[in-house]
Protein backbone atom coordinates (compact mmCIF):
# COMPACT_ATOMS: atom_id res chain seq x y z
CA UNK A 1 0.00 0.00 0.00
CA UNK A 2 1.33 3.42 -0.93
CA UNK A 3 1.99 5.83 1.98
CA UNK A 4 0.52 9.29 1.51
CA UNK A 5 2.95 11.14 3.81
CA UNK A 6 6.49 10.07 4.65
CA UNK A 7 7.59 9.96 8.30
CA UNK A 8 10.88 10.81 9.92
CA UNK A 9 13.25 8.05 10.97
CA UNK A 10 12.13 6.45 14.22
CA UNK A 11 8.59 7.87 14.05
CA UNK A 12 5.85 5.19 13.88
CA UNK A 13 3.81 4.82 10.71
CA UNK A 14 0.29 4.43 12.04
CA UNK A 15 -1.15 3.38 8.70
CA UNK A 16 1.06 0.27 8.66
CA UNK A 17 0.30 -2.90 10.62
CA UNK A 18 2.03 -3.09 13.99
CA UNK A 19 3.37 -6.24 15.60
CA UNK A 20 -0.15 -7.43 16.39
CA UNK A 21 -1.34 -6.73 12.86
CA UNK A 22 -3.52 -3.77 13.87
CA UNK A 23 -3.70 -0.52 11.90
CA UNK A 24 -4.55 2.75 13.58
CA UNK A 25 -5.28 4.58 10.29
CA UNK A 26 -7.75 2.43 8.35
CA UNK A 27 -8.01 2.04 4.59
CA UNK A 28 -11.30 3.47 3.36
CA UNK A 29 -13.26 2.24 0.33
CA UNK A 30 -15.45 4.62 -1.63
CA UNK A 31 -19.16 4.03 -1.23
CA UNK A 32 -19.68 4.84 -4.91
CA UNK A 33 -19.28 2.09 -7.47
CA UNK A 34 -17.41 3.26 -10.56
CA UNK A 35 -19.94 3.86 -13.31
CA UNK A 36 -19.62 1.32 -16.11
CA UNK A 37 -20.05 2.30 -19.73
CA UNK A 38 -21.89 -0.25 -21.82
CA UNK A 39 -21.97 -0.39 -25.57
CA UNK A 40 -25.20 0.98 -26.93
CA UNK A 41 -27.46 -1.63 -28.47
CA UNK A 42 -29.80 -1.04 -31.38
CA UNK A 43 -30.97 -4.56 -32.26
CA UNK A 44 -34.66 -3.86 -31.47
CA UNK A 45 -34.52 -0.78 -33.71
CA UNK A 46 -33.28 -2.58 -36.83
CA UNK A 47 -35.11 -5.91 -36.65
CA UNK A 48 -38.69 -7.08 -36.61
CA UNK A 49 -40.28 -8.99 -33.75
CA UNK A 50 -43.74 -9.13 -35.33
CA UNK A 51 -43.75 -12.93 -35.27
CA UNK A 52 -42.32 -13.41 -31.83
CA UNK A 53 -45.35 -15.39 -30.68
CA UNK A 54 -45.19 -17.32 -27.45
CA UNK A 55 -41.79 -18.73 -26.60
CA UNK A 56 -41.93 -21.31 -23.86
CA UNK A 57 -38.48 -22.77 -24.19
CA UNK A 58 -35.57 -23.73 -26.37
CA UNK A 59 -36.60 -25.67 -29.47
CA UNK A 60 -39.83 -23.76 -30.08
CA UNK A 61 -40.64 -22.64 -33.61
CA UNK A 62 -42.35 -19.55 -34.94
CA UNK A 63 -43.86 -20.04 -38.40
CA UNK A 64 -43.73 -16.94 -40.60
CA UNK A 65 -46.22 -17.02 -43.46
CA UNK A 66 -45.05 -15.43 -46.69
CA UNK A 67 -47.14 -13.56 -49.25
CA UNK A 68 -47.19 -15.71 -52.41
CA UNK A 69 -46.18 -14.34 -55.81
CA UNK A 70 -48.99 -13.77 -58.30
CA UNK A 71 -48.03 -14.33 -61.93
CA UNK A 72 -48.72 -11.48 -64.38
CA UNK A 73 -49.48 -12.74 -67.92
CA UNK A 74 -50.16 -11.22 -71.34
CA UNK A 75 -53.79 -11.12 -72.49
CA UNK A 76 -55.40 -11.39 -75.93
CA UNK A 77 -59.04 -10.72 -76.54
CA UNK A 78 -61.11 -13.89 -76.30
CA UNK A 79 -58.35 -16.12 -74.92
CA UNK A 80 -58.87 -18.73 -72.20
CA UNK A 81 -57.43 -17.53 -68.92
CA UNK A 82 -54.81 -19.53 -67.09
CA UNK A 83 -55.86 -19.84 -63.46
CA UNK A 84 -53.45 -20.38 -60.59
CA UNK A 85 -53.63 -20.90 -56.86
CA UNK A 86 -50.68 -18.94 -55.42
CA UNK A 87 -48.85 -20.75 -52.65
CA UNK A 88 -45.82 -20.05 -50.51
CA UNK A 89 -43.72 -21.98 -48.03
CA UNK A 90 -43.67 -20.59 -44.47
CA UNK A 91 -40.31 -19.61 -43.04
CA UNK A 92 -39.46 -21.38 -39.80
CA UNK A 93 -37.88 -19.26 -37.09
CA UNK A 94 -36.26 -21.74 -34.71
CA UNK A 95 -35.69 -20.65 -31.14
CA UNK A 96 -32.38 -22.46 -30.82
CA UNK A 97 -30.12 -20.10 -28.87
CA UNK A 98 -29.81 -19.68 -25.11
CA UNK A 99 -27.56 -17.74 -22.78
CA UNK A 100 -27.50 -17.58 -19.00
CA UNK A 101 -25.87 -15.93 -16.01
CA UNK A 102 -25.49 -17.18 -12.46
CA UNK A 103 -23.91 -15.43 -9.47
CA UNK A 104 -23.88 -16.06 -5.74
CA UNK A 105 -23.78 -13.64 -2.83
CA UNK A 106 -22.50 -15.13 0.40
CA UNK A 107 -24.53 -14.29 3.50
CA UNK A 108 -21.47 -12.83 5.21
CA UNK A 109 -20.69 -10.58 2.25
CA UNK A 110 -24.32 -9.49 2.09
CA UNK A 111 -24.22 -8.52 5.75
CA UNK A 112 -20.88 -6.71 5.64
CA UNK A 113 -20.77 -4.86 2.31
CA UNK A 114 -22.25 -1.39 2.01
CA UNK A 115 -23.72 -1.75 -1.48
CA UNK A 116 -26.66 -3.77 -2.79
CA UNK A 117 -24.82 -6.57 -4.54
CA UNK A 118 -27.88 -8.31 -5.99
CA UNK A 119 -29.15 -5.09 -7.57
CA UNK A 120 -25.71 -4.35 -8.98
CA UNK A 121 -25.31 -7.86 -10.42
CA UNK A 122 -28.82 -7.84 -11.92
CA UNK A 123 -28.26 -4.53 -13.69
CA UNK A 124 -24.88 -5.61 -15.03
CA UNK A 125 -26.16 -9.00 -16.21
CA UNK A 126 -29.11 -7.52 -18.11
CA UNK A 127 -26.91 -5.05 -19.96
CA UNK A 128 -24.26 -7.63 -20.78
CA UNK A 129 -26.96 -10.00 -22.00
CA UNK A 130 -28.21 -7.48 -24.59
CA UNK A 131 -24.67 -6.73 -25.76
CA UNK A 132 -23.78 -10.41 -26.09
CA UNK A 133 -26.93 -11.24 -28.06
CA UNK A 134 -26.55 -8.27 -30.39
CA UNK A 135 -22.95 -9.27 -31.17
CA UNK A 136 -24.11 -12.80 -31.92
CA UNK A 137 -26.87 -11.62 -34.27
CA UNK A 138 -24.78 -8.99 -36.08
CA UNK A 139 -21.92 -11.47 -36.39
CA UNK A 140 -24.10 -13.92 -38.30
CA UNK A 141 -26.75 -12.17 -40.37
CA UNK A 142 -24.54 -10.21 -42.77
CA UNK A 143 -23.69 -13.45 -44.59
CA UNK A 144 -27.38 -13.91 -45.50
CA UNK A 145 -27.61 -10.79 -47.65
CA UNK A 146 -28.31 -11.93 -51.23
CA UNK A 147 -25.41 -11.98 -53.68
CA UNK A 148 -26.59 -8.80 -55.42
CA UNK A 149 -26.45 -6.91 -52.09
CA UNK A 150 -22.77 -7.39 -51.31
CA UNK A 151 -19.34 -7.69 -52.86
CA UNK A 152 -17.51 -5.80 -55.56
CA UNK A 153 -20.26 -5.98 -58.20
CA UNK A 154 -23.42 -5.36 -56.19
CA UNK A 155 -26.71 -4.15 -57.63
CA UNK A 156 -29.53 -6.35 -58.93
CA UNK A 157 -29.86 -4.11 -62.01
CA UNK A 158 -26.47 -2.42 -62.39
CA UNK A 159 -24.06 -5.05 -61.04
CA UNK A 160 -21.43 -2.32 -60.74
CA UNK A 161 -21.58 -1.03 -57.16
CA UNK A 162 -18.58 -1.73 -54.94
CA UNK A 163 -19.67 -2.68 -51.41
CA UNK A 164 -16.33 -4.23 -50.51
CA UNK A 165 -15.18 -7.65 -49.30
CA UNK A 166 -12.94 -8.74 -46.45
CA UNK A 167 -10.12 -9.12 -48.98
CA UNK A 168 -10.84 -5.74 -50.59
CA UNK A 169 -12.83 -3.50 -48.20
CA UNK A 170 -14.09 -0.06 -49.15
CA UNK A 171 -11.78 2.60 -47.73
CA UNK A 172 -13.94 5.22 -46.00
CA UNK A 173 -12.85 8.80 -45.35
CA UNK A 174 -14.67 12.00 -44.48
CA UNK A 175 -14.82 12.87 -48.17
CA UNK A 176 -16.62 9.67 -49.27
CA UNK A 177 -18.42 8.54 -46.08
CA UNK A 178 -21.81 9.77 -47.28
CA UNK A 179 -21.32 8.49 -50.85
CA UNK A 180 -20.67 4.94 -49.64
CA UNK A 181 -23.93 4.93 -47.69
CA UNK A 182 -25.72 6.24 -50.76
CA UNK A 183 -24.19 3.41 -52.80
CA UNK A 184 -25.75 0.96 -50.36
CA UNK A 185 -29.15 2.67 -50.55
CA UNK A 186 -28.89 2.47 -54.35
CA UNK A 187 -28.53 -1.30 -53.99
CA UNK A 188 -31.70 -1.36 -51.86
CA UNK A 189 -33.46 0.74 -54.51
CA UNK A 190 -32.54 -1.80 -57.18
CA UNK A 191 -34.22 -4.48 -55.02
CA UNK A 192 -37.40 -2.37 -54.80
CA UNK A 193 -37.29 -2.35 -51.01
CA UNK A 194 -39.83 -0.19 -49.21
CA UNK A 195 -40.10 1.24 -45.73
CA UNK A 196 -37.76 3.16 -43.46
CA UNK A 197 -34.16 2.09 -43.80
CA UNK A 198 -31.28 1.88 -41.35
CA UNK A 199 -27.50 1.68 -41.33
CA UNK A 200 -25.41 0.32 -38.46
CA UNK A 201 -21.83 1.62 -38.56
CA UNK A 202 -18.80 1.61 -36.23
CA UNK A 203 -17.94 4.77 -34.23
CA UNK A 204 -15.04 5.81 -36.44
CA UNK A 205 -17.35 5.80 -39.49
CA UNK A 206 -19.75 8.07 -37.60
CA UNK A 207 -16.82 10.38 -36.90
CA UNK A 208 -16.16 10.64 -40.64
CA UNK A 209 -19.83 11.45 -41.25
CA UNK A 210 -19.69 14.26 -38.73
CA UNK A 211 -16.61 15.63 -40.48
CA UNK A 212 -18.16 15.40 -43.94
CA UNK A 213 -20.06 18.04 -45.88
CA UNK A 214 -23.06 17.24 -43.67
CA UNK A 215 -21.26 18.28 -40.48
CA UNK A 216 -23.35 21.41 -40.01
CA UNK A 217 -26.63 19.54 -40.36
CA UNK A 218 -25.83 15.89 -39.86
CA UNK A 219 -28.78 15.44 -37.52
CA UNK A 220 -30.95 16.54 -40.46
CA UNK A 221 -33.76 17.91 -38.38
CA UNK A 222 -33.59 15.28 -35.65
CA UNK A 223 -33.78 17.32 -32.45
CA UNK A 224 -33.63 14.28 -30.15
CA UNK A 225 -30.34 13.52 -28.42
CA UNK A 226 -28.17 11.13 -30.46
CA UNK A 227 -27.28 9.26 -27.26
CA UNK A 228 -30.36 7.02 -27.30
CA UNK A 229 -29.91 3.67 -28.99
CA UNK A 230 -26.78 4.94 -30.70
CA UNK A 231 -28.83 6.79 -33.34
CA UNK A 232 -27.09 9.89 -34.67
CA UNK A 233 -29.50 11.05 -37.36
CA UNK A 234 -31.03 10.34 -40.77
CA UNK A 235 -29.48 10.57 -44.23
CA UNK A 236 -31.46 9.83 -47.40
CA UNK A 237 -34.24 8.02 -45.49
CA UNK A 238 -31.50 6.08 -43.69
CA UNK A 239 -31.53 6.05 -39.89
CA UNK A 240 -27.89 5.94 -38.78
CA UNK A 241 -26.98 3.85 -35.72
CA UNK A 242 -23.54 3.53 -34.15
CA UNK A 243 -22.50 0.22 -32.62
CA UNK A 244 -19.39 -1.49 -31.30
CA UNK A 245 -21.09 -4.85 -31.83
CA UNK A 246 -20.58 -5.17 -35.58
CA UNK A 247 -18.33 -7.94 -36.87
CA UNK A 248 -14.72 -6.77 -37.00
CA UNK A 249 -12.11 -8.77 -38.89
CA UNK A 250 -8.44 -8.17 -38.15
CA UNK A 251 -6.79 -5.55 -35.98
CA UNK A 252 -5.02 -2.24 -36.32
CA UNK A 253 -4.56 -0.76 -39.77
CA UNK A 254 -5.81 -3.91 -41.52
CA UNK A 255 -9.11 -4.13 -39.61
CA UNK A 256 -12.37 -4.14 -41.54
CA UNK A 257 -16.00 -4.04 -40.43
CA UNK A 258 -19.23 -5.55 -41.79
CA UNK A 259 -21.70 -2.65 -41.72
CA UNK A 260 -25.37 -3.56 -41.98
CA UNK A 261 -27.97 -1.64 -43.98
CA UNK A 262 -31.54 -2.51 -44.81
CA UNK A 263 -35.09 -2.39 -43.54
CA UNK A 264 -36.59 -3.97 -40.44
CA UNK A 265 -38.28 -6.54 -42.69
CA UNK A 266 -34.92 -8.17 -43.41
CA UNK A 267 -34.22 -9.72 -40.01
CA UNK A 268 -36.72 -11.12 -37.58
CA UNK A 269 -35.94 -12.23 -34.10
CA UNK A 270 -37.76 -13.47 -31.06
CA UNK A 271 -36.48 -13.41 -27.53
CA UNK A 272 -37.74 -13.82 -24.02
CA UNK A 273 -35.95 -13.69 -20.70
CA UNK A 274 -37.60 -16.94 -19.80
CA UNK A 275 -36.43 -17.20 -16.23
CA UNK A 276 -34.83 -14.94 -13.61
CA UNK A 277 -34.80 -16.24 -10.09
CA UNK A 278 -33.12 -16.16 -6.72
CA UNK A 279 -32.70 -19.24 -4.57
CA UNK A 280 -30.75 -20.47 -1.60
CA UNK A 281 -27.52 -22.31 -2.28
CA UNK A 282 -27.50 -25.95 -1.17
CA UNK A 283 -23.72 -26.10 -0.76
CA UNK A 284 -22.97 -22.89 1.15
CA UNK A 285 -24.68 -20.01 2.95
CA UNK A 286 -25.72 -17.60 0.24
CA UNK A 287 -28.29 -16.56 -2.33
CA UNK A 288 -27.98 -17.49 -5.99
CA UNK A 289 -29.18 -15.14 -8.72
CA UNK A 290 -29.54 -16.69 -12.15
CA UNK A 291 -31.20 -15.83 -15.43
CA UNK A 292 -31.86 -17.57 -18.75
CA UNK A 293 -32.53 -15.91 -22.10
CA UNK A 294 -33.86 -18.07 -24.93
CA UNK A 295 -34.00 -16.53 -28.40
CA UNK A 296 -33.74 -17.05 -32.13
CA UNK A 297 -33.26 -14.96 -35.26
CA UNK A 298 -33.39 -15.36 -39.02
CA UNK A 299 -32.90 -13.32 -42.17
CA UNK A 300 -36.30 -13.65 -43.82
CA UNK A 301 -35.77 -11.17 -46.65
CA UNK A 302 -32.18 -11.20 -47.87
CA UNK A 303 -33.01 -8.69 -50.61
CA UNK A 304 -33.67 -6.07 -47.91
CA UNK A 305 -30.26 -6.52 -46.27
CA UNK A 306 -26.93 -5.06 -47.43
CA UNK A 307 -23.44 -6.07 -46.29
CA UNK A 308 -21.05 -3.13 -46.65
CA UNK A 309 -17.46 -4.07 -45.77
CA UNK A 310 -15.38 -1.04 -44.86
CA UNK A 311 -11.92 -0.11 -43.61
CA UNK A 312 -10.78 3.08 -41.95
CA UNK A 313 -9.39 5.39 -44.61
Amino acid sequence: MAVAVNVASGYPQLSAANASGAKFIPELWSGKILVKFYQTTCLPEVTSSDWEGEIKGMGDKVYIRQIPDVTIRDYEKGQTLTLETPTSTPVELLIDKAKYFAVIVDDIDKAQVDVKLMDMYTSDASKRMTITIEKAVFGDVYASAVAANKGLTAGAESGSINLGTEAAPVSVTASNAVDKLLDATNVLDEQNTTGQRYAVIPPWYARHLKSSDLKNAYLTGDSVSPLRNGKIGTIDNLDIYVSNNLTKVGTGATAKWHCLLGTRDAITWAAQLTDVETLRSTTTFGNILRGLNVYGYKVVKGTALVDLVVARG
